[in-house]
């Protein structure tokens, strides 16, 4: 099963931007997070079409399983 965590953020533009990250540790807390993106906020890491990352939307863990048919 594959997983991704995404953390979505708001641009200073208002839009909604997501960074994926795939095969997060696991018994990954909202706490360690949450840290994580208010540091890419702070430290401006990433800059978007619309502006610099400046709040928090939120995190969440994906789960995909794929089955091939033979």
């Amino acid at each position: 099963m594959a997983k991704t965590l995404d953390m979505v953020f708001r641009s200073d533009g208002g839009k909604e931007v997501t960074l994926s990250i795939a095969d997060p540790k696991e018994n990954l807390t909202l706490a360690e997070v949450k840290t994580v993106m208010e540091d890419i906020i702070a430290k401006k890491v990433f800059e978007s079409k619309t502006g610099d990352l400046s709040q928090i939307v939120e995190a969440r863990i994906n789960s995909k399983d794929t089955a091939v048919l033979a």
